[in-house]
């Protein structure tokens, strides 16, 4: 018996084979699906795994970075100790002088790099310090140059107690205003003047031994023993002062110089003070007719509201028959310096001076006006007009009037 026909039997067989089929097919895709599932995952491990890596490298540089920076923390103090002990500083001083002499043949016009100095201290301990000054002069050293290479101060300082100091080595004379305290912009004019130059030799050191202390309101002293100068006692520069500095170089050291000063300084603004030299024998040359030499000098320096006054007098006075045949037995000067200062930008000062040397030249007097400018603390920037009148007639022709102008700085 027939149930179905042919088209109703094709339709029977077709859904009996898809029924069949169905849970191989379902099965193929739940396998494919659960195969994409552990890649995924897979590669998600991966992942943390690479990441896990990545920070503990990090955390390594890390732990690296903070014990250097710890190592650095811990040595720093004792570096900026170290460094807070040593000190820098200089100056400089630039001049253009023009000078128009009665004998033309004397002109003077010139541009100079005058100094150029570098200071070089060091604190040992709280009780012992080092100081240097090391200066270049003319710009240029060595044979046939103008200039010179110096060591102006080398010396090593001691605190014995409160108020009282010691010191040995190489150092500059206690003496006047500008032998000490030199750099261009602490005092007025293009050229530091002719007294403190030519009758006291600054800048002048020597070495030696000294001692100085405080005491009383204001009152303070300074004692040194050093080596002494070496004056000539023929040719052109015979008996001249600054002719006999030796520059601690190589210098004799048959007879040395005794020194001391007294300083007021308890008026705010003032600075008052004497100093006493005794050379023992001021050309190192037994019986040569130069047998021993006394300075004195004193000195004023105000300065109070704008207004400032320097006024300093010193006077040679040497034994024996050869110096006092020539007449240079004496040696004095003396300036007296005015000046106002209208701001912290501008001040203005005259200047007269007598000197009387031992050379004929150097017996002269002069007016000097100028001003300062600092456009900076510590930068100056100077103009001044002089007009000097020598005493002598054979040295008229050296009588000349002119300008000066120079750049100085400090630090």
């Amino acid at each position: 018996m027939r149930f179905f026909n042919r088209p109703t039997s094709l339709v029977v067989t077709i859904t009996l084979v898809l029924l069949l089929s169905a849970p191989t097919t379902h099965a193929q895709v739940s396998n494919a699906e659960l195969l994409a599932k552990l890649e995924s995952m897979q590669q998600q491990i991966d992942e943390l795994k690479r990441q896990i890596a990545e920070n503990e490298e990090k955390t390594n540089e890390t732990d690296a970075k903070v014990e250097a920076v710890a190592e650095v923390m811990e040595s720093a103090p004792l570096q900026a100790a170290k460094a807070s002990r040593t000190t820098i500083g200089g100056y400089g001083e630039l001049h253009y002088n023009n000078l128009n002499a009665k004998d033309p043949s004397k002109d003077v016009e010139m541009i100079d790099l005058h100094r150029f100095v570098l200071f070089f201290g060091h604190e040992f301990n709280d009780r012992t310090r080092f100081y240097s000054e090391v200066e270049v002069e003319h710009a240029l050293a060595g044979d046939g140059a103008p200039g010179e290479v110096e060591i102006e101060q080398a010396f090593i300082e001691f605190d014995l107690r409160q108020d009282l100091y010691a010191r040995a080595g190489v150092f500059l004379i206690p003496v006047g205003i500008l032998n000490e305290t030199h750099e261009p912009d602490t005092f007025y004019g293009v050229e530091r003047n002719s007294v403190e130059s030519v009758i006291v030799p600054s800048t002048w050191w020597e070495a030696g031994a000294g001692m100085n202390g405080r005491f009383g309101s204001g009152w303070n002293w300074d004692v040194a023993l050093t080596s002494g100068l070496k004056m000539p006692t023929t040719g052109s520069n015979a008996f001249r002062v600054r002719s006999g500095r030796q520059k601690v170089a190589q210098a004799v050291a048959s007879d040395g110089a005794v020194t001391g000063r007294l300083r007021y300084l308890g008026i705010p603004g003032l600075q008052a003070a004497v100093t006493v030299q005794y050379q023992f024998d001021p050309s190192q040359v037994s019986n040569d007719g130069l047998d021993s030499g006394t300075l004195l000098e004193a000195h004023v320096d105000y300065q109070r509201d704008g207004f400032g006054l320097r006024a300093l007098y010193a006077r040679w006075d040497f034994t024996g028959d050869a110096v006092e045949a020539a007449g240079a037995d004496t040696q004095t000067g003396w300036y007296i310096e005015p000046s106002y200062r209208l701001n912290d930008k501008i001040g203005f000062y005259a200047r007269y001076e007598d000197v009387d040397a031992a050379r004929d030249q150097d017996n002269f007097d002069q007016w000097e006006v100028g001003l300062n400018w600092w456009p900076a603390k510590n930068v100056v920037i100077k103009f001044d007009y002089r007009d000097r009148s020598h005493n002598l007639a054979g040295q008229n022709g050296r009588d000349f009037t002119g300008i000066d102008l120079g750049l100085g700085y400090s630090f």
